[in-house]
């Protein structure tokens, strides 16, 4: 079973997506800070993580700065954010942080979503 590490600290999301990707067939692990996303992802290390940005304790970009650094994951899975944030400097610092996609919350359907996380995880051949 693949495995997602979700960080996310609006509750009610963070319910609605790992509820979802669990019946999509997915093992979901929910942090709903960056700090303690940061801890489970070096205790195990996921097949995806879906970050959001704005999050106490550690910042979704401080998160993958800390990823980029950490001598201990340099096989780190791959980074899809999903954010409030919109504007272009916030999309192209993640970009440059390593994050394989960028959704803005109030722009892409939980189906849409699904949908590029599967594609993230399952890259036609």
């Amino acid at each position: 079973m693949m495995k997602i590490l979700l960080v996310e600290d609006e509750p009610l999301l963070g319910n609605l997506l790992r509820e979802r990707l669990a019946r999509e067939g997915f093992d979901v692990t929910h942090a709903k800070n960056g700090e303690e996303g940061f801890e489970l992802l070096k205790k195990s290390v996921p097949d995806l993580v879906l970050l959001d940005i704005i999050l106490p304790k550690m910042s979704g970009f401080e998160f993958m700065e800390k990823v980029r650094t950490d001598s201990e994951l340099q096989s780190a899975p791959p980074i899809v954010i999903i954010s409030n944030l919109g504007q272009d400097g916030d999309i192209e610092r993640g970009q440059e942080l390593g994050a394989v996609g960028y959704f803005i919350k109030a722009k892409i359907s939980m189906e849409d979503l699904v949908s590029k996380i599967k594609e993230y995880m399952f890259p036609a051949t």
